[in-house]
């Protein structure tokens, strides 16, 4: 029965899919307050104090204040995304699901292949941008997402290009990674609602590497019903911390920072451009995009090639499994930089801390792993200056 085509019908106002987006699960939180303004902070911004001063000291209050700062990046750095579209239809035919959407009178379609164990499902999946570039086992599913139908990023003539802004409008805020986010969710979208693509929504992935590992980490950061994200050598833009990268840079390192990636592609949104030459007053850094993950599964992979900024990534990442930490959930991220390989080439070193994260979230393991492994030294009290609460 898998192989037959089949077709499901998706409205917003009457089928109830799975826990959505951060934004749209905290409906009594405050929201950014009134002619907000954010302020100069030199080290890395206090996940646990709000935009109006308040400090965090509950998990409840933790769940608003990540709405707080998924709002903060969409309108600092990577643009708006938008609400659930109005209609979503899918069908599954052979390995393909094709996905249709509605919104606001315009119409797209695109398409996504799966490749599933053999057996019966539901099976555990794996999205992957463009494809995987990780050892995906064989009895977890398959499905590659080709990001760059959903917005180009060939260069930055490709701003607005995409079937996401035949949607939304050329003009749309939001950057490239927003968009390929948006699409993430339409395809869990239609897997929730078409059974015979064999897929067990509970227990999906994403993954992509370098510039896809950078959008990878964005959709698991805004979509909460992805159980495990892989952001695989994402460097400036994912697992960097932009602060750090600008000093890095000033201290003569080669690497990649927020005023030289505006300028290669459109990953982000318009409106960074105007705080990339002074990153301390953007009230956000990507400590906090692991942040909008916890407590779900989160394992990062980086290299040790300059460029991606090892001397970044390492403190960023850190400072993210804090907010792990605070959250009561500290094994749920692992960060693994090992060197000496190319780039998006995976090395056996990290198989074994993968497997884990693997088995956890996606085949039903129970046992937790704590991974971090990095041959660069971070020293805490460089960049941050709180204290990590144990949130209650």
């Amino acid at each position: 029965m898998l192989g037959l085509l089949s077709v499901f019908l998706f409205a917003a106002t009457s089928f109830a899919l799975p826990s959505p987006a951060i934004e749209e699960r905290q409906t009594s939180c405050a929201g950014i307050p009134n002619g907000y303004t954010p302020q100069v902070v030199s080290k890395l911004p206090n996940p646990f104090l709000t935009a109006s001063g308040t400090q965090v000291t509950t998990k409840a209050q933790w769940a608003c204040r990540q709405q707080e700062i998924s709002q903060l990046m969409q309108q600092y750095e990577l643009g708006t995304l938008p609400p659930k579209p109005q209609s979503v239809t899918a069908s599954f035919s052979g390995t393909t699901l094709t996905i249709n959407v509605s919104d606001q009178g315009k119409s797209i379609s695109f398409a996504v292949t799966i490749k599933r164990p053999s057996g019966t499902g539901p099976f555990p999946a794996i999205i992957a941008y463009g494809g995987p570039s990780i050892p995906v086992p064989a009895n977890i599913a398959t499905i590659t997402f080709n990001n760059d139908d959903i917005a180009a990023q060939q260069s930055t003539a490709s701003r607005g290009k995409g079937k996401f802004y035949t949607l939304y409008g050329a003009s749309a805020s939001a950057g490239a990674m927003t968009a390929w986010a948006w699409g993430v969710s339409r395809v869990i979208d239609a897997l929730a609602i078409t059974p015979a693509a064999g897929i067990d929504v509970n227990r999906i992935g994403v993954t992509g590497c370098s510039r896809n590992g950078k959008g990878a980490f964005v959709a698991g950061a805004f979509d909460s019903r992805i159980a495990l994200t892989i952001p695989q050598e994402s460097g400036s833009g994912g697992a960097a911390c932009w602060r750090i990268s600008d000093a890095l840079l000033r201290s003569g390192k080669n690497i990649q920072t927020a005023g030289e990636i505006v300028g290669e592609n459109v990953w982000f949104s318009p409106n960074f451009n105007r705080y990339v030459s002074n990153t301390p007053s953007l009230p956000s850094d990507h400590h906090l995009l692991a942040g909008l993950v916890a407590p779900r599964g989160l394992f990062v992979i980086e290299n040790d090639i300059d460029w991606l900024g090892p001397g970044s990534t390492t403190p960023c990442m850190e400072t993210g499994q804090l907010i792990y930490q605070a959250v009561g959930a500290k094994n749920a991220m692992g960060f693994s930089l090992v060197g000496g390989h190319a780039h998006c080439s995976f090395p056996n070193q990290q198989q074994s801390d993968l497997t884990a994260f693997l088995n956890r979230y996606l085949l039903g393991g129970t046992t937790d792993k704590f991974v971090q492994t990095s041959s660069v030294s971070f020293n805490r009290a460089d960049w941050v200056d709180w204290t990590v609460p144990t949130l209650t």
